[in-house]
């Protein structure tokens, strides 16, 4: 079974407009859609898309809190949170002909530190079950910047593989105690060599240098050009053929969720890159947030391209 911790959950909630938002006036939503968010809960109903074994836990609060796990067990998705007295959060996706998509995501409630050790304690009974554990996004107020790292710990000593999709000190941090994977965009890998990045080798070099640090697989995002990764077995770029994007919020999830099916049925690496590239691609051509085609994934896969930059890094 693979475990997705979602620390600063939320509810998600689509505003579909059938025009062009005009800035300052009443606007009316077409179409809305809520569902249990975050980017771990992203990750979680992929997974079970899938067809895979799949809980989802994390810190959630509140009547939103409430309808958070109501939400994600309707989505076929079985929750085993931690509770605490703030309520969980809401974030929207405005997607309008024009602009497409605009975010607007509220910060959180705020976590005591006696709420957290609370979890902590919980956390190694929560995966038990699990040979996978994936940690997205960002981290609730109250909540030190080592909290992936903690977890994370967790997570080894008890002979299980982390994932890690984090940004900023959060993913510093994490790193600091070796999940198997880690997902920085360009972005997060500027923050993390301090260096500025301008070309696709600049890329690559930074991805080999986390590598050595040990981290056993490193992806790079890389928009429609697909993704980077840096392993044992050499430094890969996988790329997919062009697609019709809808929505490209949660691609990245999607791809976190592939890798961490990719672990668990201990595909090879190139296939676990070309799967997860699949998926993220197909996610895009998704309306909604955390969902693809089975069939569209199947056809992405089979256009993909693999161009191999180093074989094999001692």
């Amino acid at each position: 079974m693979i475990t997705t911790v979602t620390l600063n959950a939320s509810i998600d909630k689509a505003y579909r407009m059938g025009k062009k938002i005009e800035y300052g006036t009443v606007m009316r939503v077409a179409e809305v859609r809520n569902t249990a968010g975050g980017k771990g809960l992203n990750v979680a109903r992929v997974i079970s898309i899938s067809g895979s074994d799949v809980q989802a836990t994390g810190l959630v609060g509140g009547y939103n809190g409430k309808y958070l796990e109501f939400l994600a067990e309707a989505d076929g998705i079985k929750c085993v949170f931690g509770h605490i007295n703030g309520e969980t959060r809401s974030c929207i996706n405005v997607l309008d002909p024009v602009y497409r998509s605009t975010e607007f995501l509220e910060p959180g409630a705020d976590v005591s530190q006696l709420e957290f050790e609370r979890y902590l304690k919980e956390f190694p009974s929560i995966i038990a079950d699990s040979d996978i554990v994936t940690f997205s996004g960002s981290l609730p107020s109250g909540i030190s910047q080592d909290a992936y790292k903690r977890l994370i710990s967790i997570v080894n000593k008890a002979g299980k593989l982390a994932i890690l999709d984090a940004s900023g000190e959060a993913l510093r941090r994490g790193i600091e105690a070796f999940p198997i994977l880690v997902k920085p965009n360009k972005t997060e890998m500027e923050d993390l060599s301090k260096a500025p990045i301008r070309s696709f080798d600049d890329v690559v070099n930074c991805g080999e240098k986390l590598y050595k640090k040990g981290i056993a697989y490193v992806v790079v995002s890389l928009g429609n050009e697909g993704a980077l990764l840096v392993c044992k077995d050499g430094i890969f770029q996988a790329t997919p053929p062009k697609v019709n994007v809808e929505n490209t919020v949660g691609c990245g999830d999607s791809m976190i969720a592939a890798f961490a099916i990719a672990f668990e049925q201990k595909m090879p690496s190139i296939d676990a890159l070309r799967y997860a590239v699949s998926v993220g691609s197909a996610a895009a051509v998704s309306v909604n947030t955390g969902e693809y085609d089975l069939e569209e994934q199947n056809r992405i896969f089979s256009q993909i391209k693999i161009h191999v930059i180093k074989e094999g890094i001692i």
